[in-house]
């Protein structure tokens, strides 16, 4: 088997952890804002493209609604946050995730 061959299933492997990932913190922050959309989806952003890292970027809320603009300037929601992706974070890892796979 190719290295090329290799590399792309360890990504294509990385790709859905993400999405488990992200699953997770979506489920949890749906639980203190509404959410634009109720699904993950996938982007080819640099600052995420470790083959072998799952990786999320999380929208907290869009400042050009002025109403999460209001609640995104509270410390109360910014904790809520916080403990949202957290909380998503750990369900992830409950679930049986690991932080990387090994070669």
């Amino acid at each position: 088997m190719s290295t090329h061959t290799m590399f792309d299933m360890v990504q294509s492997l990385t790709i859905a952890d993400s999405l488990k990932f992200g699953k997770a913190v979506l489920e949890k922050m749906g639980n203190i804002n509404n959410l634009h959309k109720n699904r993950v989806e996938q982007a080819g952003f640099a600052v995420l493209k470790a083959p072998d890292i799952p990786s999320i970027l999380v929208e907290t809320a869009f400042i050009s609604n002025v109403e999460e603009e209001r609640k995104l300037k509270t410390a109360k929601f910014q904790q809520e946050v916080a403990e949202s992706i957290l909380a998503g974070i750990k369900a992830y890892f409950a679930d049986g995730a690991t932080l990387a796979r090994r070669g």
